[in-house]
């Protein structure tokens, strides 16, 4: 997805793909915390980009978000979603190796939360959906070669 964000006179100052991308070097394909770190130098930038993502996505998630009506859900979500990414903002960078990666990587989590708030405020799929679609479209297959009463009921059930 090569959505941007239009800031001031209509110039496109942000790459959501290429935020993704920077999040994901830290995080992994899984979000798992056996992803090897990187090294100390690459730690510094990826956190200062990491740092400018956010600051650049909260204004639009709040923009966007504070259009829905009051009692909106997703209004909610994604004000929550900015509350959360401003206080990571505040955090330091921390003292430890250790610290510093763990800083990071709540970061590059707020990032992708904000993400996907702002892909969803513009009406845009997120980009788990189709994998999501995938999904259960074998399970309906899986279902009608195992039980065709389950393939009936799955195929019914809107995905």
């Amino acid at each position: 997805m090569n959505t941007t964000v239009e800031h001031g006179q209509g110039a496109s100052l942000v790459d959501i793909a290429m935020m993704r991308g920077t999040a994901a070097q830290l995080l992994g394909p899984d979000d798992g915390p056996e992803a090897l770190p990187p090294t100390p130098a690459e730690l510094g930038a990826l956190t200062t980009a990491l740092r400018g993502h956010l600051e650049l996505l909260i204004p639009e998630v709040e923009a966007k978000a504070g259009r829905l009506p009051k009692n909106s859900p997703p209004r909610f979500c994604a004000l929550a979603c900015v509350g959360e990414a401003n206080r990571k903002l505040r955090v330091g960078d921390g003292s430890t190796p250790a610290v510093r990666v763990a800083v990071a990587r709540k970061l590059a989590r707020s990032v992708n939360a904000l993400c996907v708030h702002y892909a969803k405020l513009c009406g845009e799929a997120p980009a788990s959906e189709p994998v999501v679609k995938a999904i259960a479209s074998l399970l309906v297959y899986v279902a009608a070669v195992t039980s065709p009463v389950l393939a009936v009921v799955l195929a019914r059930t809107p995905h």
